[in-house]
């Protein structure tokens, strides 16, 4: 017997695309169908920087700074800006925070909504562009200066690897190499990726990487947090490997803060790459 409460839309075979069933059914419910009036909005609402990523051996593993900033005013110390897409993804914040949540929420939804249809998960490709896709429906909303620029990663089951993905505000889709890093302080936070990353590092030193990143990141860019020793506020950091994705435990990336911080008491400039004769400089 049909259920007269629910419309018979939603008991009929249809789209494995969530978004796609919800612009049919209600689309005023899609942040990007909102009418909005004219004028630039960047500056009203809270905004979350900085993302970073590093693939390692076993997966990949991505960490976000904790602060959120409204103009030249830091609006939340401690948000959160990394979550789990499903149990073999992950994807990172960086724009405008409220419509940044919004979709992350909506991209967690599309992929559950697909796996139920078609009794099976999306492929890591085909999850990074359904992600595409909801970012390039909100281009009217960043045109407005309310941008939404995550970072997409996951453990690849049909290669055996982690794997990176960066956008632009229109939807493109760029898969990156070993790793990336994305919002107002990426071009410190890649700057020491490049010094520090190498392709044999253990998930620990894949943390311990990201966490110097964000350090450095926050060291020349006023928008991004690094670890707060004072409030003990750290990064959020999600790692995700053959057996799926987990937030590593609060202790354990508070470890990790604490032996760096204690290492740039003595070295502030941070550590140095290796030489050529394979020491540290």
């Amino acid at each position: 017997m049909i259920d007269p409460r629910l419309p018979a839309a939603f008991l009929m075979p249809g789209s494995s695309s969530f978004s796609d069933f919800l612009a049919e059914q209600s689309p005023e419910l899609l942040p990007s169908r909102r009418a909005l009036p004219q004028g630039h909005a960047g500056d009203l609402a809270p905004h979350g920087t900085t993302i970073v990523a590093a693939s390692f051996l076993g997966g990949v593993v991505m960490a976000g700074d904790r602060r959120a900033t409204m103009g030249n005013i830091i609006a939340q110390r401690d948000i959160e800006k990394v979550f789990p897409a499903d149990e073999y993804s992950c994807v990172g914040i960086a724009g405008t925070a409220g419509l940044a949540v919004e979709m992350v929420r909506l991209f967690q939804v599309e992929l559950e909504h697909y796996e139920k249809i078609e009794g099976t998960t999306l492929s890591l490709d085909g999850k990074a562009n359904r992600l595409a896709a909801l970012i390039r429906a909100n281009l009217g909303l960043a045109m407005q200066g309310l941008a939404v620029v995550p970072l997409f990663a996951g453990y690849d089951r049909r290669t055996t690897q982690g794997r990176i993905f960066s956008y632009d505000v229109t939807g493109g889709r760029y898969e990156e190499t070993a790793f990336h890093a994305v919002g107002s302080g990426s071009l410190f936070a890649r700057g020491s990726l490049k010094k520090l990353y190498r392709d044999d590092l253990s998930e620990v030193d894949a943390v311990t990487v990201l966490v110097q990143a964000l350090y450095d990141a926050a060291d020349d860019d006023s928008a991004t947090g690094g670890p707060d020793l004072t409030r003990r506020i750290f990064p959020v950091v999600q790692v995700i490997t053959a057996d799926g994705g987990r937030r590593m435990a609060d202790a354990e990336v508070a470890d990790i803060a604490d032996r760096m911080m204690a290492g740039r008491m003595v070295r502030p400039d941070g550590p140095a790459t290796a030489s050529l004769t394979g020491g540290n400089a």
